[in-house]
């Protein structure tokens, strides 16, 4: 039978019933920023209800941290959960399943790795959206650490006071935007650089230049064959050519292969659902 997937991201709540990296069927709604961990479970399943007795597993894919069941937010900005919070309780409690948890940017990117953009070499994968995750799977395995840390590159930095994402994604796009006294998410801000405003092309290119930057510490630290680049912001037209812009000036041994992720908002999913095959087989 299909796995339940459910992905809970700062800006999306997806489920979807997958079946041997099939996706049978899928639903996204958006994360309300007002509610609560509970709250968006129970709109999952809610909008899931017909779907029970068509899956004899469960999972969740959930940004910031999980930890014997718990979730905690490591930057509250990005999306504030409380506190170690029961995740696994209460997912069953709402579906009566015992859940696979995993960080959303690790199982997107064990995904890309096995059927995507990954090409089942070893590699990294960021995701540059509402905040800045990643993950790494190295020697065919998923790396997630001691603590589970592993591929948080979005939290590198901090020794300048503030961690990476602060200073590259969707959030930090917007607060640039209005510092120059334009009101606007991202999306606005990069149609303004594709219709030449000066004030909206340096936006992007000092959030790119600053991921080329992170690229080359990447390919320096752990030299995968691959770094594949996904999320709202790292997709945007024209983002990851900038990007590639800025790693034409580093010495040629040290630039990576970069590459588009290939399965979008349903890369999450699809390594949840491959993750939890091999942690049942």
């Amino acid at each position: 039978m299909a796995v339940l997937c459910l992905d809970l991201g700062g800006t999306k709540l997806l489920a979807a019933l997958v079946e041997q990296g099939r996706i049978l069927a899928s639903l996204q709604v958006p994360t309300s920023k007002d509610g609560q961990p509970g709250d968006w479970l129970d709109t999952l399943g809610e909008a899931t209800v017909s779907w029970k007795g068509k899956y004899e597993r469960i999972g969740a894919a959930v940004t910031g941290i999980v930890e014997d069941g718990k979730w905690s937010a490591l930057n509250p900005a990005t999306l504030a959960i409380p506190a170690g919070f029961e995740l696994g309780a209460a997912i069953f409690d709402r579906f009566g399943l015992r859940p696979t948890l995993v960080n959303d940017a690790q199982a997107a990117a064990f995904g890309e790795y096995a059927a995507g953009a990954g090409g089942r070499e070893d590699m990294v994968f960021l995701t540059v959206s509402t905040g800045l995750g990643g993950g790494m799977v190295l020697g065919g395995r998923l790396v997630s650490g001691s603590r589970g840390l592993a591929g948080h590159f979005g939290q590198t930095g901090r020794g300048s006071g503030a961690p990476l994402e602060d200073n590259v994604t969707g959030r930090w796009i917007a607060s640039e935007a209005l510092k120059a006294g334009h009101r606007m998410e991202a999306p606005g801000v990069f149609s303004a650089a594709r219709d030449g405003n000066v004030w909206a092309q340096s936006i992007v290119d000092r959030s790119a230049a600053r991921v080329a930057a992170l690229c080359v510490d990447i390919q320096l630290t752990i030299d995968p064959a691959r770094i594949v680049i996904g999320g709202g912001i790292g997709l945007a037209e024209g983002y990851l050519a900038q990007v590639q812009s800025h790693l034409t000036n580093q010495p040629e041994k040290y630039r990576p292969a970069v590459f588009p992720a290939a399965l979008g908002v349903n890369a999450g999913v699809l390594g949840l659902e491959a993750l939890i095959d091999i942690r049942n087989t």
